[in-house]
């Protein structure tokens, strides 16, 4: 059984070991950490870079993505193109051959 006090005490020593572990990274305003070192450069630097690493990196996979789905749209139509043209040149050789075999028959008589 875990009485209020104690488990007040154990969240305050939870939230402690939390910020404990946060300075660790540095001096960083915007978790909440009490800056008594003066110069958060180093750790200011690092989240910056972190943050603007994951969104340049976002943003060159979002390029990529499109582009590469533009391409893969633009060869599906060329492909569907060559199809069309393919079966025009079959129905067109059928016909040739036809054509062919009445003349072959017409000179035959």
């Amino acid at each position: 059984m875990v009485l209020k006090g104690e488990n007040l005490n154990n969240k305050s020593q939870a939230n402690l070991t939390l910020l404990e572990s946060l300075t660790i990274l540095g001096c960083v305003y915007f978790f909440g950490v009490d800056c008594n070192k003066g110069d958060i450069s180093n750790a200011w630097s690092t989240w910056v870079g972190l943050v603007a690493g994951a969104a340049m990196g976002a943003v060159i996979t979002w390029w990529v993505y499109y582009r590469q789905k533009k391409i893969s749209e633009k060869q599906d139509e060329l492909l569907n193109h060559i199809a069309d043209l393919e079966e025009r040149n079959k129905t067109i050789l059928n016909k040739i051959l036809s054509l062919e075999e009445k003349i072959e028959a017409m000179l035959k008589t």
